[in-house]
């Protein structure tokens, strides 16, 4: 078979002309949707198989099917395989290839099946693959903020509101609700697989085949926890898709956040935390500078999976059933997706567990801003007065605590007592950073026993669980 041959459209049959050069190149997806070629192959292997235990082939034209596909596999992952525009997509150029290895029987394999369920199929295999690479990446990351936690559960920094000092923290606190929001990451992740693994293979174009199929066995074959029941949602179903950049967008969203910190945080006003030099970059001007460019980075590169889910979502706001042709788009911003959202995670999962904290600085800054008066507050109440009461007292002491430039430790007991009868000596344990963060010692307080054993159930629970 010639290679002008094999370049013949495959639905040409009932064309009188040409297809225009312009929209051969406008239509074609080959150049983006190559990255789906061993999914393709996989499950036309599974579809061959299908087919000759239904009796729609025989054995030895599977032994051939498979040789040929294997044979193409090779030569694919060799970077040999010659990619054609003329052939539109990864399907057509597969299965041209396949053609003019074993002739006639190469076109046999197509039987009961379209493009239309075909892509459906690989963009599945294909996402619940990189969901697994993510959920190892999130794991990894995990791992490294529990470990960075451990080192810093008496590490005293302040906690924010608004960005003003409110209240001292530790810093492996901070840390763990990092992990919360990532582990809700993970959790969305594998609840969005179970939807990704459902095989819509033998649906067809949208309305099933009358070959007698037997859609229970490819399932098995590929490793689909369940069969699309309805051939016209299946085709055309790119919920999957979109649910995955929700996800994603919500993880990075997370990801913008914590980069939003750390590039507070080592700017000299704050100076908390020092980074890896391998994560960071000078100016070309002012020798003394370091930039924190991969958190600056990750925190842009938000954006543009932010604005993937929105591409997804308006691509299938007005489609009607079934398949069409814009679904050719759901590609491209779901790629650029997979790989964003594993680039900011290899770049954290490094990142992060080399954070370095700068507990002085830390510590200082606790004690600025009247970081204990909610402290003082509490004690009021706890010696009768009520809490709206508590909170004047202690807001007029605060201002006192402004005027003479003094923190609410450093005020004297006199001035304390003048503002209400009922404080007495015992109040300054209850003034201190220290004494504070371990006040709040009950499930989900900041108190260093009660992080360490967070991070302790954090760790079981991890190692379990994946």
């Amino acid at each position: 078979m010639t290679l002008a041959d094999q370049k013949q459209k495959l639905w040409d049959g009932r064309f009188t002309e040409a297809t225009d050069a312009f929209v051969e190149s406008f239509t074609a997806s080959i150049n983006f949707d190559q990255i789906l070629a061993d999914y393709d192959i996989e499950g036309s292997i599974a579809h061959a198989r299908m087919l000759e235990k239904a009796g729609i082939i025989g054995k030895a034209d599977l032994d051939n099917m498979l040789a040929g596909l294997g044979e193409i596999r090779q030569e694919i992952a060799l970077n040999q395989f010659e990619w054609s525009v003329q052939l539109e997509d990864v399907h057509m150029n597969i299965e041209s290839a396949l053609t003019a290895r074993i002739g006639e029987l190469g076109k046999v394999l197509h039987t009961a099946r379209s493009r239309n369920d075909q892509i459906a199929t690989d963009l599945r295999l294909y996402l619940r693959d990189q969901i697994d690479l993510i959920l190892q990446k999130v794991k990894q990351l995990l791992s490294g903020i529990l470990d960075l936690a451990e080192t810093h559960t008496q590490t005293i920094m302040p906690g924010f509101t608004h960005l003003q000092i409110a209240q001292p923290v530790v810093f492996g606190h901070h840390l763990m609700a990092w992990y919360a929001m990532l582990l809700r990451d993970a959790e969305r992740l594998t609840e969005c697989r179970k939807r990704v693994n459902c095989m819509p293979l033998g649906s067809a174009a949208l309305a099933g085949t009358s070959f007698p199929i037997d859609r229970a066995y490819t399932a098995e074959l590929l490793g689909f926890e369940s069969i699309a029941d309805n051939s016209l949602d299946a085709v055309s179903d790119r919920d999957f898709v979109i649910e995955f950049s929700a996800c994603a967008s919500l993880l990075m969203m997370h990801l913008s956040r914590w980069s939003e910190e750390m590039i507070l945080w080592t700017s000299t006003q704050f100076d908390f935390i020092e980074l890896p030099d391998r994560f960071c970059t000078g100016s070309s001007i002012m020798p003394q500078k370091k930039n924190p460019d991969v958190p600056e980075l990750v925190r842009g590169k938000s954006g543009r999976v932010f604005g993937s889910l929105m591409a997804l979502l308006t691509l299938m706001k007005g489609q009607p059933l079934a398949y069409n042709k814009d679904n050719q788009e759901d590609k491209e911003p779901l790629f650029d997706t997979v790989q964003t959202v594993l680039s900011c995670l290899t770049a954290f999962a490094d990142m992060v567990p080399n954070i370095k904290a700068k507990k002085e600085n830390m510590a200082r800054a606790a004690l600025t801003g009247y970081a204990t008066a909610t402290d003082l507050a509490d004690y009021l109440v706890r010696q009768g007065l009520a809490f709206r009461d508590a909170h004047a007292v202690v807001g007029r002491l605060v201002a006192l605590g402004i005027d003479q430039q003094k923190d609410l430790a450093e005020l004297s007991l006199e001035q304390l007592k003048a503002e209400c009868d009922l404080i007495t000596e015992d109040v300054y344990q209850f003034l201190d950073i220290h004494g504070s963060v371990a006040s709040r010692n009950h499930l989900g307080g900041t108190a260093p026993e009660t992080v360490r054993n967070a991070i302790t159930l954090a760790r079981q629970s991890l190692n379990q669980n994946w």
